[in-house]
């Protein structure tokens, strides 16, 4: 691979620094309480193994939470033979930590076209960007990566690859060569566990559980949101557990799930749940995308069009503890959203009224108020019990200039940083392209760069975008 310029990675952290993603956490206090005592139970299974010991530092940066799931039993593996390991998110560490490492195990994942993910933004700004300008002295430091991504972009595991580059450049010696993991490639993992294996001076390793079965859901339910629709047809779907499912099926708002789609075994698509276990049912907001010949895409045209009712929907729930509420549960909040994404700004909208939190502002975006407002009486009736403080619907078609959500955002800048200074959480919630980037631009025009790193390094701004 052609090592990347110093420029190229001072971009790199300019891109980094306009992220936002880090912990599995709960949305009520008592599942957060639960998930601290996991945390110190896990912790406490990784404490060295004799007093003195050097562990292996195994750092993680994770989107949806699969670089967090394998830096953990990764972990959990070296400690199982007698090494001590300490994990850490990328977010949290400093020169120091590199630089008294003697050995460390990266996983870390990639977002979107070669852009690493929220948790290292930090990392990239602090760390990176700096070292391009002044390198560190990391001669005494062996580790590895373990870079997932997906080829269906064309930077393929390009933050992997890009810290893989930079670790080398500030001296670090390679313990083996970087391992990149397509999605969920078994053969892949299956090299990264025996690597794993070599490190901890064992061959006799248990096999890792990274997911759960798919299993047979019922389409129960579908309709057509948006008829007349100058866009793609949007429908909103009901998915019922398969019938004696037990443990019964839990989830929580800003979870996604994994459909299968006949066909295709081997790369499932995710969609954002738009509903809580409490509803009974999966609720999914689907646009049928087509391919430039016309014909549907392969999983939205199976679940809007050519499965059944009654047919068997392949899936499996997936938790995204980026996108759930966690820390931020007490916090007012603002939801931004355009398109599909109003599926996990609904769930959150559903969570804070069974919650009675009534401090949400809703900023949604559409072409057309009077084919595209969905769930139109839900909203109405969140805005009339007050669970809706504010809400701001822009339809960016119904004026004769185009306008979205981020310009609403900069025409309401002293709501915005009033908002802000309350202790408001920002959930964004959408495509990636045009409005993830431009909400991310009108938050920092409104409140400055610092104000918004700081925002993504304290979890205070998420994203579930694509």
């Amino acid at each position: 691979m052609t090592p990347l310029s110093d420029d190229a990675l001072r971009a790199l952290a300019a891109g980094g620094t306009v992220l936002s993603y880090v912990a599995l956490c709960a949305g009520t206090w008592r599942a957060h309480r639960a998930r601290e005592a996991r945390v110190a139970r896990a912790a406490a299974a990784l404490a060295p193994a004799a007093e003195g010991a050097q562990p292996v530092l195994v750092a993680h940066a994770s989107q949806t939470g699969n670089a967090e799931q394998i830096a953990w039993q990764t972990a959990q593996a070296l400690h199982t033979a007698g090494v001590p390991a300490r994990i850490a998110s990328l977010a949290e560490l400093q020169a120091g930590d590199l630089a008294a490492a003697e050995r460390a195990l990266f996983i870390v994942s990639t977002y979107g076209e070669g852009d690493p993910p929220d948790a290292a933004a930090p990392f990239v700004r602090r760390l990176m960007a700096q070292a391009a300008e002044t390198p560190l002295a990391l001669e005494s430091l062996h580790c590895a990566v373990l870079a997932l991504g997906d080829r269906e972009y064309q930077h393929y595991c390009g933050f992997g690859r890009a810290l893989d580059t930079w670790l080398r450049r500030q001296g670090a010696q390679a313990m083996f060569e970087r391992i990149d993991v397509d999605g969920g490639d078994a053969l892949a993992l299956q090299q990264w566990q025996h690597q794993v294996a070599r490190l901890a001076g064992t061959s006799d390793l248990p096999d890792w559980q990274l997911a759960a079965a798919f299993e047979p859901w019922r389409l129960a339910h579908r309709r057509l949101l948006n008829p007349g629709s100058a866009g793609g047809p949007c429908f909103h779907l009901e998915l019922e557990a398969p019938a004696g499912a037990a443990p019964s099926p839990d989830w929580q708002a800003g979870d996604l799930v994994q459909v299968l789609p006949p066909g295709d075994g081997e790369r499932p698509r995710e969609y954002s749940i738009a509903s809580l276990p409490a509803d009974g049912r999966v609720h999914l907001l689907v646009r049928q995308e087509r391919h430039a010949d016309g014909t549907p895409g392969l999983a939205s045209g199976w679940l809007t069009e050519r499965a059944a009712i009654g047919d068997e929907i392949a899936l499996r729930l997936r938790a995204h503890g980026n996108f759930r509420l966690g820390d931020n549960a007490g916090r007012p909040l603002i939801l931004v959203g355009n398109g599909t994404g109003l599926a996990g700004l609904r769930a959150h909208l559903k969570a804070r009224a069974a919650a009675g939190h009534g401090a949400n502002w809703l900023v949604f975006g559409e072409r057309h108020a009077a084919h595209d407002a969905y769930y139109r009486d839900e909203i109405a009736a969140w805005q009339a019990s007050g669970v809706l403080e504010r809400t701001d619907l822009v339809f960016s078609r119904d004026q004769p200039g185009k306008r979205y959500v981020q310009d609403r955002l900069r025409e309401q800048a002293d709501v915005l940083r009033d908002w802000v200074t309350r202790g408001a959480a920002l959930y964004v919630c959408g495509s990636r392209v045009g409005m993830a980037a431009g909400v991310e631009a009108a938050l920092v025009d409104v409140l400055g760069r610092d104000a918004v790193d700081r925002l993504i390094e304290t979890g205070r701004l998420r994203r579930d975008v694509y």
